[in-house]
């Protein structure tokens, strides 16, 4: 099942929409027991998603149903969590990580090896497709990092990795936008990154559910639990393609990160979890490595206009375009200098 918020601007408000062959259907004209926002929806929990579940299935067995669609290029999307309740991003990828220390001179730290990390991102920068606005400071070395994000979909507290594949209700794919100089200046500090990440974060177009996927299941990594994926991963940037990698190469499973999540704490519906980037997936990576081949290579960043756009087997296409900030920042006063 695929399930989007969109806005309708008849009522000027979000509508939780399902996805069939590119039609949409708003799900509580489809049942009137079906809430009209997806965070309602999630706090349903298994009523809900059965529910839904239900109706899904009856559109495409071709039974007639109340709701009239509409189609899903003439709607504007939100993120399919407009309003999730937290952030936190992983650092699950081993080649990412691995590769962007060896671009700065540094060893493989082992404690990659020993739990997944996470850190805590700003849940109010959350978007789905569109424009992406930016401060001038945003614009120093702006990169996309192509990840995966599950959406909790159950309430729940020191979870076993066994069994936390049952608390995602869903998929979606994830763009980390990051401004690296800011990030790397904070890090010095020995705190972050969050000042170089917290002025937005796409996810979408769908939240798709685990049900969706089960075609690309493929067995974890020696020594780890939980479900894994053979998703493929691609970004482009203006139509030139700068990532390809699969999810396959994700070395904690997300059932693993739950487990790290909860220990100790309560993890709630609509809380998005980050996957981290995959390899090859950010600028940051792909400049450090293609310095080491050529001293002479100019790197490469985002610039005002682009357009990003990312796909992951089964969870659709994510576009974004970098804008200038609207705001008149000329009347900002600098906290600090840059050397």
């Amino acid at each position: 099942m695929k399930l989007i918020t969109y806005y309708n601007p008849n009522t000027e408000e979000e509508q939780l929409g399902l996805v069939v062959q590119n039609k949409v259907y708003n799900l509580n004209e489809l049942h009137k027991d079906l809430p009209n926002n997806m965070m309602d929806f999630l706090w349903g929990e298994d009523e809900t998603m059965v529910l839904a579940k239900a109706m899904d299935a009856k559109i495409k067995a071709g039974e007639k149903v109340k709701a009239q669609p509409a189609q899903l290029d003439k709607l504007t999307l939100m993120a399919p969590v407009p309003h999730p309740s937290s952030l936190r991003d992983g650092y699950a990828f081993r080649q990412h990580v691995e590769t962007a220390r060896k671009n700065r001179g540094l060893e493989m730290i082992p404690e990659f090896d020993q739990f997944p990390v996470f850190y805590f991102s700003n849940h109010n920068a959350v978007q789905g497709p569109g424009e992406v606005e930016c401060m001038p400071d945003h614009f120093e070395q702006l990169d996309f990092e192509l990840e995966i994000a599950v959406v909790i979909g159950s309430e729940g507290r020191n979870i076993q990795a066994h069994e936390a594949d049952d608390y995602i209700a869903g998929f979606m794919i994830m763009n980390d936008f990051s401004a690296r100089v800011l990030q790397t200046e904070e890090m010095k500090l020995n705190l972050g990154p969050a000042k170089g990440k917290d002025f937005c974060t796409a996810v979408g177009p769908f939240l798709v559910t685990p049900d969706e996927l089960k075609d690309y299941l493929c067995p974890a990594p020696k020594g780890h639990t939980g479900n894994h994926y053979k998703l493929d991963m691609q970004c482009w940037v203006n139509d030139q393609l700068v990532c390809s990698n699969n999810m396959q190469t994700m070395n904690w499973t997300f059932a693993e990160l739950i487990e790290r999540v909860s220990y100790g704490v309560d993890i709630f519906p609509g809380d998005i979890i980050g996957s981290g980037t995959v390899g090859g997936g950010c600028f940051l990576e792909i400049n450090g490595t293609e310095k080491h081949k050529n001293p002479n290579y100019k790197p490469v960043w985002l610039r005002e206009d682009d357009e990003i756009a990312m796909e992951i087997s089964g969870l659709g296409r994510l576009s974004n375009t970098v804008i200038g900030s609207r705001e008149d920042f000329s009347i900002l006063k600098q906290s600090k200098k840059r050397k």
